[in-house]
């Protein structure tokens, strides 16, 4: 008998892109087992999002908990060495691009185990970025490739991966987006923390934005410009709030900082939002999907849809002031009616049924 498909989760991208998968292979009547390392470890980040979104509880949580990337890829292999063997794995199921999608691809590969991913072939093209590095060292190590986007497709033909290991399936996050759509309430997040009718949210975590004292100095004085125009929510990731509260994030007027919020309450913030100020690849993507107009506070997107077929516009701290007048004097921006192709809410079952054969093929 075949073994379960194992899912390796660790961080809140990682639980909202699952969610539609599991529940997916439930209904194919798949054996499953989900392997939490606790990458994130905070309650608001992590087993929240496990009540709010109907995944099974983890079999395990690891709780490798924080650190450098070397210190918590490390954790993570040793831990991911000893769990995986035990569960005996048919498949071994990975999902974006933190540190836990990597070390569950590589500790599968060195024990002979085959590795999906989900999300696959993203790419910003910059190296400096943590992330470019797990997504491009997961993509060739994984015996099936899950594109949420088509020029993905295209980015892994030109790193010589095989074709036949890559599946357009869409994007599993939107299926959850769409899934929890009507218990995203702007009012009651309004009204639960004292914010304004009109109001931007911003998410800032990328180490370019946060990890030095002059990049969160410069983060700051953006912000203290956009906060000139409309007041700011700001659920601060653990990651750079102290780094941000130390460049005087805390005493800019207009900025209210929030504890990290459940899946439902930020989205229900999000969506009620008159724009999004951004360094996350996921708000990108649900900002297209809700309308909201989204700045990202970036160079580069891994997620170029987010900006042909979204909301989405990239700008620097020098150009965020203009861009935000730019936007809340222009409302929702403009969308292609079709929105990203297989952003439709079925995802999860795409990649379950393509799981499912090639499990068949393979037992």
């Amino acid at each position: 008998m075949l073994g379960p498909v194992v899912h390796v989760v660790g961080a809140r991208p990682n639980f909202v892109k699952a969610a539609p998968v599991v529940a997916a292979l439930i209904a194919e009547g798949r054996p499953q087992s989900v392997v939490h390392t606790g990458q994130h470890y905070d309650e608001r980040m992590s087993h929240v999002f496990f009540r709010e979104l109907g995944l099974p509880r983890p079999d395990v949580d690891l709780g490798v908990g924080s650190g450098s990337h070397a210190q918590q890829t490390a954790a993570l292999l040793t831990a991911l060495e000893k769990e995986l063997p035990a569960r005996a794995p048919a498949l071994v199921v990975a999902y974006g691009d933190v540190n836990s999608t990597l070390a569950a691809a590589l500790v599968a590969a060195k024990l002979g185990l085959p590795v999906a991913h989900v999300e696959a072939g993203l790419r910003s093209f910059d190296m400096a970025m943590p992330e470019e590095v797990n997504r491009r060292v997961t993509d060739q190590l994984a015996d099936l490739l899950f594109v949420t986007s088509p020029e993905a497709i295209g980015h892994l033909a030109n790193e010589g991966v095989d074709p036949d290991r890559v599946h357009f399936v869409g994007n599993p996050m939107i299926d959850t987006l769409m899934k929890h759509l009507p218990r995203f309430d702007a009012r009651a997040v309004r009204t639960a923390h004292g914010l304004p009718e009109r109001y931007a949210v911003v998410t800032l975590h990328r180490p370019a934005n946060v990890d030095t004292p002059a990049s969160a100095a410069t983060a700051v004085r953006a912000l203290r410009e956009a906060a000139g125009q409309v007041e700011l929510a700001i659920p601060l990731h653990p990651r750079g709030r102290a780094a941000l509260e130390a460049a005087g994030l805390s005493d800019v007027a207009g900025v209210r900082i929030l504890d990290p919020l459940g899946y439902v309450e930020f989205m229900g913030l999000l969506r009620g939002a008159a724009a999004v100020i951004t360094d996350s690849g996921g708000v990108q993507e649900e900002t297209t999907v809700l309308g909201v107009p989204c700045l990202t506070l970036r160079p580069n997107t891994e997620r170029p849809v987010t900006v042909t077929h979204g909301t989405n516009r990239l700008v620097s701290a020098e150009t965020l002031g203009p861009a935000l007048r730019q936007a809340l004097d222009d409302g929702t921006a403009a969308r292609t009616a079709e929105g990203p192709p297989l952003w439709d809410g079925r995802s999860g079952a795409r990649i379950a049924r393509v799981i499912t054969r090639w499990l068949e093929r393979h037992g």
